[in-house]
């Protein structure tokens, strides 16, 4: 979560890689969006924990969901996949 200027001095604080602590929700596949979107969040964690989350549903209905990721980034199906698949993802 430190991809955003410091107050102190104003320094960026943006480090490589993915930001797996970074806050996220988990919605369903065609919820529409819009203003209230926010509130169609399933479940909400870490970007890691709805990776992990999604991981452990059958292969058949994780297309059905997409995480979305601070800055309003989405993650679908196949994504997701990779991402947990990296070697620097957090396993536990």
């Amino acid at each position: 979560m430190t991809d955003h200027p410091s107050t102190f001095k104003g320094d960026p604080s943006h480090s490589e890689g993915i930001e797996w602590d970074d806050r996220a929700s988990l919605h369903r596949t065609g919820d529409g969006d819009g203003v209230l979107d926010a509130a169609k969040g399933l479940r909400s964690g870490t970007f890691a924990d709805l990776i992990r989350h999604v991981m452990l549903m059958p292969a058949e209905e994780r297309g059905d969901y997409y995480i979305e990721k601070a800055g309003d980034r989405e993650y679908h199906v196949d994504e997701i996949v990779s991402l947990s698949k990296r070697d620097d993802f957090p396993r536990s």
